[in-house]
């Protein structure tokens, strides 16, 4: 069993940084992919990064540019940079893991707020 920690969430001000970790419980070099999500109330989790075991990154299309996604093996934790933050960047993030055979373990999430 995979536990999966998400930290850094917070109140900001438009334009502001931020920086989300996800630390593993295990070594995760291993893995086939971790990955970034979000959601808002009412609304169904989104995509917005992952990053291979390989180190290919993917993006969505809104965060592209603004978000970088990242890993340090020797820490088993991944992290996600913000940079230039948005009202619409607002949700709670959850961070996830698909291991060699399959099985995604999810985080419990972080709030981010961004507002004037």
């Amino acid at each position: 069993q995979v536990q999966l920690v998400e930290s850094g969430g917070g109140l900001l001000q438009p334009g502001g940084s931020l920086r989300l970790s996800c630390a593993a419980s295990t070594k995760i070099f291993s893995f086939v992919r971790m990955g970034w999500y979000r959601q808002t109330p009412g609304k169904q989790r989104e995509f917005v990064a992952h990053i291979t075991r390989s180190g290919s990154t993917n993006y969505a299309h809104s965060v592209k540019g603004r978000f970088t996604v990242s890993t340090d093996n020797g820490k088993n934790t991944m992290y996600l940079q913000m940079n230039s933050l948005k009202p619409e960047d607002t949700a709670v993030y959850y961070c996830n893991l698909e291991s060699m055979v399959g099985i995604v373990y999810w985080g419990q999430g972080t709030q981010v707020t961004v507002s004037s």
